[in-house]
């Protein structure tokens, strides 16, 4: 097959962005991932469970205290993928369980790559989390108890309860509406000067 030529004079695209849509299991994630997909262009839509799925021997449970290290190096695969999409001037929304505990992966590799990156904890309350989530189906987490457990977790972010959104009240169209009018005022935007986030929590697979 021959290679297609390329016009040396056509600038590269100015850098896109990454955006981290995270919060507990039933906050509506995915989907609200996939509508600003729609919305934005060039999009590109990573679902962070996938890259755990990616891994086919010797995986461990993401939730286990063991899985630290496996866990680390997915967030790190997940960032490069990320900031690789977005210096090819994409616009990149990263959809999963990613606590402030495991930000500075994104933020390291961000640092390095040109890129903004931007944080977003959707954050329904309790009851309406688990009423969502019970209404999910295939392998989606539905137990009530580890669902709890990360709304806690997510819960009492310090300096990152700024980047919450509370979605009690608010329908997938709205949320998504909300989280692009938040974008385009900076208000979920992780610069230099950004909070540090709280140590040593784990990252749990939704």
């Amino acid at each position: 097959m021959d290679q297609p030529t390329t016009d040396a004079t056509t600038p590269a695209p100015p850098p896109g962005r990454v955006i981290v849509l995270t919060g507990p299991p039933g906050a509506g994630k995915s989907t609200v991932a996939r509508l600003l997909a729609d919305r934005l262009s060039p999009s590109v839509h990573l679902h962070c469970d996938d890259f755990w799925h990616f891994i086919k021997r010797g995986a461990i449970a993401p939730h286990l205290p063991q899985a630290h290290r496996q866990n680390e190096t997915v967030i790190g695969v997940l960032a490069d993928a990320a900031f690789g999409y977005a210096v090819g001037g994409y616009q990149v929304i990263c959809d999963g369980i990613v606590g402030p505990w495991f930000i500075d992966a994104f933020r390291t590799t961000g640092g390095t790559r040109g890129a903004e990156l931007h944080y977003a904890v959707l954050r329904p309350d309790q009851d309406t989390t688990l009423r969502r989530a019970a209404g999910r189906g295939g392998d989606a987490l539905t137990d009530p108890d580890p669902i709890r457990s990360l709304h806690r977790q997510f819960t009492g972010l310090g300096a990152f309860e700024g980047h919450v959104l509370d979605t009690t009240h608010l329908t997938p169209e709205t949320t998504a509406d909300s989280v692009l009018h938040g974008l385009d005022g900076g208000a979920f935007l992780l610069g230099p000067g950004s909070p540090s986030p709280r140590a040593n929590h784990p990252i749990h697979h939704s």
